[in-house]
């Protein structure tokens, strides 16, 4: 398999010419067939993929029938995928998910953490406010794993842990989905204190290439499309409608899925890892894909800024969408360093290279 030296990886951070940082960055781009098309670094770089398994983690929340049962619509299924910006909107949705349920912010297993965005700590900071668990960012995933054991007839005590029974039908899930061989996952405790996998890069990239190329086979009506296939177009199609659920207002998940309006799945997992699902179109036909496209990307040193910015130059050097569509990201990827005047003293360059697999 192909694999770029660190030289040929890295995104720079300089101050006048004088490079400053250089972070090492690991992506693929795989098609439905699991063709890998372009990789930067190593595409076998074991990673753990953190919140950017909940799209997989949340098919198997739909398929306890926990949603039907509870009356939970399209944006609580986005909410569960969710790392969410802790937005007042954010709260109430996750605990209309509780009640409607028979739960209640007790029965969380994650707990309180600051804001993923500055300006709403110093707000909480300046009000005294303490933020509880219904706060967190995976508020929304832990109230939906509560539904889906409710749902399932398990106690829901220890939902949280992997011998639980709903645990382990994620886990399932989760590796049927990323194609994964059993002895390539690997499972840790995630921040907020629910299993996280880990496994090769390239496996991410095949699942976000399952989950566009699901939506477009429901799109389709395909006769031959499975039920399994059409619960991940359902977890597709709520985050691509509800993008403000995913993450909130500035927020990168949020802006990409705005911008490509119904066509890509975006979402990050903690300490730089970030999974692309792009239905097929025009510009995945002239990358020589069959079908959708599937991205897997994961920065070395865990900088969630130059995340950002690689993800925005990999779908800039792909010719994915219009300038005017990858406009909307411009914050994130025409990145310059200021000082505390605001004068610009330093640059993000992207001097890696994406090299295309032949055969």
């Amino acid at each position: 398999m192909t694999k770029t030296t660190r030289e040929d990886g890295c995104i720079v951070i300089d101050r006048n010419g004088v490079v400053e940082n250089q972070h090492e960055l690991h992506a693929v781009v795989v098609d439905s067939t699991g063709k890998i098309l372009f990789v930067v670094g190593d595409p076998n770089r074991v990673t753990l993929i953190r919140s950017a398994a909940k799209p997989a983690q949340s098919v198997a929340i739909v398929e306890t029938g926990a949603l039907e049962k509870y009356d939970l619509d399209e944006a609580d299924l986005a909410l569960m995928c969710a790392s969410h910006s802790s937005e007042d909107r954010h709260v109430e949705r996750a605990r209309g998910i509780l009640a409607k349920a028979g739960n209640s912010e007790d029965n969380l297993r994650c707990g309180g953490h600051p804001a993923i965005l500055p300006e709403r700590n110093r707000t909480w900071i300046r009000a005294g406010f303490e933020p509880t668990p219904v706060w967190s960012n995976c508020s929304g995933k832990h109230s939906g794993m509560l539904a889906a054991a409710r749902a399932m007839g398990a106690e829901t005590e220890d939902y949280h842990a992997l011998s639980h029974p709903l645990q382990q039908r994620v886990k399932l899930v989760t590796e049927e989905i990323a194609q994964l061989p059993s002895d390539q996952v690997r499972w840790a405790i995630d921040g907020c204190n629910m299993p996280a996998p880990a496994y090769p890069l390239i496996y991410l990239a095949n699942t976000n290439a399952a989950f566009a190329a699901a939506a477009d086979a429901a799109a389709r009506n395909d006769e031959n499309v499975t039920q399994r296939q059409r619960n991940m177009a359902r977890v597709f199609n709520a985050m691509s409608t509800y993008p403000e659920m995913v993450a909130g207002e500035g927020r990168f998940c949020t802006s990409l899925m705005r911008a490509f309006k119904g066509r890509v799945m975006g979402k990050v997992g903690a300490d730089a890892c970030y999974g692309v699902g792009i239905r097929a179109c025009e510009e995945t036909q002239r990358l020589g894909a069959v079908g959708s496209v599937g991205i897997a990307a994961k920065i070395e040193d865990g900088n969630m800024d130059i995340l950002y910015s690689a993800v925005a130059e990999l779908l800039v050097r792909l010719n994915i969408g219009t300038a005017e569509t990858r406009a909307a990201l411009d914050e994130f990827h025409s990145v310059a360093i200021k000082n505390t005047v605001g004068v610009v003293t330093g640059h993000v360059s992207y001097p890696f290279k994406l090299q295309a697999v032949k055969g």
